[in-house]
């Protein structure tokens, strides 16, 4: 009786393991759907559509991308997060949901530490944008502008907890003046308004505001990276614009919803890093200055840990108010 008991046993551990072998073997045979937790136009929805392209091609299968947006990025988290682990709904998303919400949010139906992150797809500078017709300059002359005329002056955001968001309450703090947030839900309508001259300036990821400085619909002042830019070298950094050591960069990535196979998550981590290497995405991205990031889900898994970190303690640095 015990040694039948223990084969029992023994095959009632094999069973999950081989069904994952074989559903990973299998993956995928039916269309994969990507949740972008933001408004189509922005950078992560741009980026997660040519990855979907990309893997469409390679898999065979459809791979079609939906938007739901709303309480920066968790409407479309949620949804992820309670879907089927099997890796047929994958969440596309800025740090947001990933990292600082539950900082910010009283009331969130899910973990981020939860999910099962399969790759970063791309990393990007973040840059001051200001309207066309603010009456500044340059950098220097923002920050004593701002300095001077405390609590009226606006900037947009993606949303609460977005790092538009992070990144303009940290300048707040550092360069010691009061500024009013006016929150949107996405980087297209908050971009819309500062093209329409509604709101003042914002910290934009430097893919969707280059193409707006060129035409002259907006104007980059400064890049908050630690050298200068090669596609913008005239403008200065924050840093040298006297606010020292001020960076920051924002950057999206592909996870799944908790407990999906680490087959599957691996299968899809292969393919999208092969997508993120070939000559169609890197001229897709060299179009719009995106680096291509990559790397293995374990690497992605330690770089949004060191991101939440990060952004944690600009949260209680900067006093940031939850929602």
């Amino acid at each position: 009786m015990r040694a039948v008991l223990a084969l029992i046993s023994s095959a009632l551990l094999f069973v999950p393991c081989a069904f994952a072998q074989n559903s990973a073997a299998g993956f995928p045979n039916k269309p994969i759907k990507i949740i972008v937790c933001v408004p189509a136009g922005g950078g992560v929805d741009t980026v997660t559509r040519i990855v979907a392209e990309g893997l469409q091609r390679r898999f065979g299968q459809t791979v079609f991308v939906e938007n739901r947006a709303g309480a920066a990025g968790n409407i479309g988290a949620e949804a992820v997060y309670t879907s089927d682990p099997d890796g047929y709904t994958l969440l596309a998303a800025q740090p947001a949901p990933l990292t600082v919400n539950p900082l910010l949010y009283k009331k969130m139906n899910f973990d981020p530490t939860q999910f099962e992150p399969v790759a970063i797809m791309t990393s990007i500078a973040n840059v001051l944008l200001v309207r066309p017709d603010f009456p500044v300059k340059t950098a220097q002359e923002f920050i004593a502008y701002a300095k001077a005329n405390p609590g009226k002056i606006n900037y947009a955001s993606q949303g609460i907890g977005t790092t538009s968001h992070l990144t303009a309450a940290l300048f707040e703090t550092v360069i010691g003046t009061k500024l009013v947030h006016v929150p949107y839900k996405g980087t297209a309508p908050a971009l819309n308004d500062i093209v329409a001259s509604h709101v003042d300036f914002i910290f934009m990821e430097l893919a969707s505001a280059i193409k707006l400085h060129e035409n002259g619909r907006a104007r980059i002042l400064a890049v908050a990276t630690p050298k200068r830019i090669a596609n913008l070298p005239d403008i200065p950094t924050l840093d040298e614009a006297g606010v020292k050591g001020f960076e920051s960069g924002t950057w999206n990535a592909i996870a799944a919803p908790p407990k999906t196979p680490p087959e599957i998550v691996t299968k899809l981590n292969l393919a999208i890093n092969d997508v993120l290497k070939s000559p169609e995405a890197l001229a897709h991205f060299a179009k719009i200055n995106l680096h291509a990031a990559g790397g293995s889900p374990a690497e992605a898994a330690a770089f949004i840990k060191k991101e939440t970190k990060v952004w944690g303690e600009v949260i209680k640095a900067a006093g940031v108010p939850g929602n």
